[in-house]
This record gives structure tokens, C-alpha cells and sequence, in this order.
């Protein structure tokens, strides 16, 4: 747990992004594994801090943070001290170590996501669950020539895949799923990408393996009605809610209960929680952080930007809670 003293004593006040910066130091991210091969010279940390950057001003590119860093003024010598810098490191690092930082990413969202819960700044008695399509960047990739593995012209991001929502249609792009709380304080507890094609279904285990035990019901849309997603939910000693048709030849005596909850007046305000918080959390995190249309192309590029943008969203509430700021005034605080 970090006291507010202990924080606002290392914090320097020059601007947010140097006070998040110094924050990102202080928390208590869980230790990762070591990957084999040479140890890098710059920590995850400092690479973590210098993508931070990248977000919080917009840069467009790799190239563009090189270029930012190297800028040789008094504001970019304390973002890149701030950064945990002593020398500028090379534009292939920078490109190398974003395309992999996304392994780490998830890690560090979960751990966040705890840290509201520990803190007690969320109730994790209810919770959230959706994804949104995410438009891939440049022109789109027809079936037709994906069939026949023809790139028609430039510009196509090749890792991209078409994906069905309700309410845009046919997207070519990715998918941001993300698992929030509710009340009073809406942020995300864990999130993950993958291509548009991937069902909600397929990734509920991974994106809810980090809820703590107190978590007793898990809202989700009709995406989620899947037995064994039940089971699994019941097993952790939790409730996975979504929309329920009354069938008549419905004779399973989990799902008739689970039917019955789902239309009782409790079951219905349990649901209601979705609509006033995961779906608003993902329209804020789009319009805050410009991730729809994406930024960036290919895979690993996009899951990093992506899981940049969660964690630095949660970062960010967590820094105003320290601070006695607005807990989701963001927007104003970027880019200063």
C-alpha cells in the first residue's frame, strides 16, 4: 500500500506526467519472469516510464519519442530523469522493446486492479465484463483477397481481422475486452486485445483468473452464455449474469436457477450495472487516449498501445486519489 505521505514526499510537482512518472516507480507491480538471453540494460521500468510518455503526448511513432528525448531543453532532461534515464537509448530499442512490452502489460493491469480492491477504492462485489472493436489503422483488408492472401495496396495492417458488433457492424481491426467494477468508482480490473474475430467467450477465463474470491457476480451480454463459462464462474464462487430467454424446454436445474435470478428484481439491478460502467469506461478510454481508429499497426504493436493506455488509465485515477483530485478527471491532464 502506498501512503499518501510517502508518495506526495517523492512526487515532484513540476507537472502530471513527471508526478506519474515518479508514481510508476512506487507501485508495487508484480516481480516478472526472466526471459532468457542477454539481461537488458534498461529495466522494465524505465522502458515502461518512457512509453508512458509516448501515450501521454501522442507520439505518433518510435522514431518521434527518439526524437522528443534527444530535444536537448530543461522540461525533456527532467521527463527523461523522471524516466529513469542516464543516456538516450537507441530508435531500434525503443521499437524492440514496445513490440514486447505487452507480455508484462497484462501482469501490471491485474496488479493495479488489486490494488483498488486492496485499498478499498472498489467493491469487486460486482463486476463487469464486455469488449469493443477497435478499427484497425489504414485500409481495410477484404476477405476476398485475405482468402487468396493478396495485399491489394499498402497500407493494410496484414495481423487485422473482420469482427461483428451490434452497433458498427463489420469491423476490420481488433478487440479490446476488459473487465471493470462498479459503484461509485469505475475502473478497469483487467483487460487483454485480440484480433476482431476472437469471441468474448474464449477469453473469459483469462480476463477474470485475477478477481479476488469476494467477487460474487460477473455481468456480461448474451456473448457469454456459455455452460461451461457458468461452471467455471461457479466453481470461483461467483455468478456469471447475462440475458436470459424463458424456454419452455429448459430443464437444466443450474440454468432454470440462474433464469429465475435473472429475472427477479434483484437479478435485473445486478444487470443494470453494465450499461453504467463498462460500457461508458470503454467510450471514455477511447476518446481520453485516441485508440479508435488505432494508432499503430500489426499485432504486437497494438495489444502494446493498447495495455499502455488501460494501465496509464488506472495510473492516472490512482494518482488523483493520492492527490484529492477528481478520481476520473483525465483528459486535461494530458499532453501537460
Amino acid at each position: 500500500m502506498i501512503t499518501k505521505r510517502r508518495f506526495l514526499s517523492r512526487v515532484k510537482s513540476e507537472s502530471f506526467l513527471i508526478g506519474i512518472l515518479c508514481l510508476i516507480g512506487l507501485i508495487p507491480y508484480p516481480k516478472l519472469v526472466k526471459k532468457r538471453g542477454r539481461p537488458f540494460y534498461y529495466s522494465p521500468t524505465v522502458m515502461l516510464r518512457c512509453f508512458i510518455v509516448r501515450v501521454w503526448l501522442r507520439i505518433p511513432g518510435n522514431n518521434a519519442l527518439h526524437n522528443y528525448f534527444s530535444i536537448d531543453i530543461p522540461y525533456n532532461r527532467k521527463v527523461m530523469k523522471a524516466c529513469g534515464l542516464d543516456r538516450l537509448p537507441d530508435r531500434r530499442t525503443f521499437d524492440r522493446r514496445f513490440r514486447i512490452i505487452s507480455f508484462d502489460m497484462k501482469h501490471m493491469i491485474d496488479a493495479m486492479g488489486m490494488l483498488f480492491v486492496n485499498e478499498g477504492l472498489v467493491d469487486p462485489f460486482i463486476v463487469s465484463i464486455d469488449s469493443s472493436l477497435l478499427k484497425a489503422r489504414g485500409h481495410v483488408w477484404h476477405r476476398s483477397s485475405m482468402e487468396k492472401n493478396e495485399i491489394p495496396r499498402s497500407g493494410i495492417d496484414t495481423d487485422g481481422h473482420w469482427g461483428l458488433s451490434r452497433t458498427k457492424g463489420w469491423v476490420f481491426g481488433y478487440k479490446l475486452h476488459i473487465i471493470c467494477s462498479t459503484g461509485s468508482l469505475i475502473v478497469p480490473l483487467s483487460a487483454d486485445v485480440t484480433t476482431a474475430n476472437i469471441p468474448d467467450n474464449s477469453m473469459y477465463e483469462s480476463i477474470t483468473a485475477s478477481l479476488p474470491y469476494g467477487t460474487r457476480y460477473i455481468v456480461g451480454d448474451s456473448g457469454y452464455d456459455d455452460q461451461e463459462l457458468c461452471d467455471f464462474s461457479r466453481h470461483r464462487g461467483s455468478l456469471l449474469v447475462f440475458p436470459l430467454k424463458r424456454y419452455r424446454c429448459t430443464t437444466d436445474p443450474d440454468r432454470l436457477a440462474l433464469l429465475q435470478f435473472y429475472h427477479s428484481e434483484y437479478g435485473q439491478h445486478v444487470y443494470s450495472q453494465r450499461s453504467i460502467s463498462v460500457e461508458p469506461l470503454i467510450e471514455h478510454l477511447k476518446d481520453v487516449f485516441g485508440i479508435d481508429p488505432l494508432p499503430v499497426r500489426g499485432f504486437d504493436n497494438v495489444r502494446s498501445i493498447v495495455l499502455l493506455s488501460v494501465l496509464l488509465y488506472q495510473v492516472m485515477v490512482y494518482y488523483n486519489h493520492l492527490t484529492g483530485r477528481p478520481l476520473r478527471a483525465l483528459k486535461h491532464m494530458l499532453g501537460s
